[in-house]
């Protein structure tokens, strides 16, 4: 982590908790054959373990008492089908638009709350099998981010095609928003494209910027207890590291929650827009 012969420093601590595992070096600024496996293999996994949890809760489920865990999944299961059905008002379409919401949803969740583990914890065990660098929030990760608001996005272009045709969808790039004249037809096609671009961008854009920021906070509250000491200033920093992590673990469990919730509800605006004509 750090230059032979000296602790790592504050710089150098944070440099590498940001450092992604990849299959290769990255040579330049753009290179679309690097992947971030750590991203990869941590999304993945919570993904499986969220679709888990979800059938688990179908299969368990009763008709009678239910316990704690069904109670909770029929609690998201009634809040998502109302958000889908003041959102989406073909009831054909919620049949899949809600259950994906809820995917949504529950698989941002977990890969927000990965952010609650102590920032070394993971690391340093990987590090024991010779895997040096080790980021474990995916949703801290652009990549991830926006290839989902991407997904949203290919979604969002099938519904368009298939509530209004191929043609239908068509025209309306070029007759909206500011009507169906031959000379708005180039202003009306950069509009929609702008619009389109403008969604997804901010749709992973939002998500990235709140997680990256959060997990940056527990680093540098991390350093606070690494800077412990035998001494006033040296205790203080470790006290002030556990007071100081502990509130904001307890706010972050809010942060994540919300940001799950708000790409969730996007998804479902989005959905619910291509379903809509001009």
């Amino acid at each position: 982590m750090a230059a032979e012969g000296h602790a790592p420093t504050a710089g150098e601590y944070i440099i590498h908790h940001l450092q992604h595992l990849q299959n290769k070096k990255q040579t330049s600024v753009v290179d679309f054959s690097v992947f971030n496996l750590d991203s990869i293999f941590w999304a993945v996994s919570l993904g499986v373990v969220g679709c888990w949890l979800l059938w688990r809760a179908a299969r368990s489920a009763t008709s009678g008492v239910p316990g704690r865990f069904q109670a909770a999944v029929e609690i998201l299961v009634e809040m998502v089908e109302s958000q889908a059905k003041g959102i989406v008002h073909s009831a054909s379409s919620r049949k899949l638009v809600a259950p994906l919401a809820m995917t949504v949803f529950v698989w941002i969740f977990l890969m927000n709350a990965m952010d609650l583990l102590p920032v070394d914890l993971l690391p340093k065990l990987t590090e024991l099998i010779g895997i040096r660098y080790q980021r474990v929030v995916p949703s801290a990760d652009l990549s991830v981010t926006m290839g989902l608001s991407l997904s949203v996005l290919l979604i969002c272009l099938i519904y368009n095609v298939k509530i209004k045709g191929a043609g239908g969808w068509i025209h309306e790039l070029f007759s909206a928003p500011f009507g169906d004249k031959w000379f708005l037809y180039p202003v009306n096609f950069a509009m929609q494209i702008i619009e389109f671009v403008a969604k997804t961008v901010s749709h992973g854009m939002r998500l990235f910027g709140n997680m990256y920021a959060g997990e940056l906070i527990f680093m540098l509250i991390a350093l606070m207890g690494g800077a412990f000491a035998w001494n006033a200033t040296g205790i203080g920093l470790a006290i002030g590291h556990i007071v100081a992590g502990t509130v904001w673990a307890i706010f972050h469990i809010l942060i994540i929650t919300l940001q799950a919730f708000v790409f969730m509800m996007l998804t479902l605006v989005y959905v619910g827009q291509a379903h809509d004509t001009h």
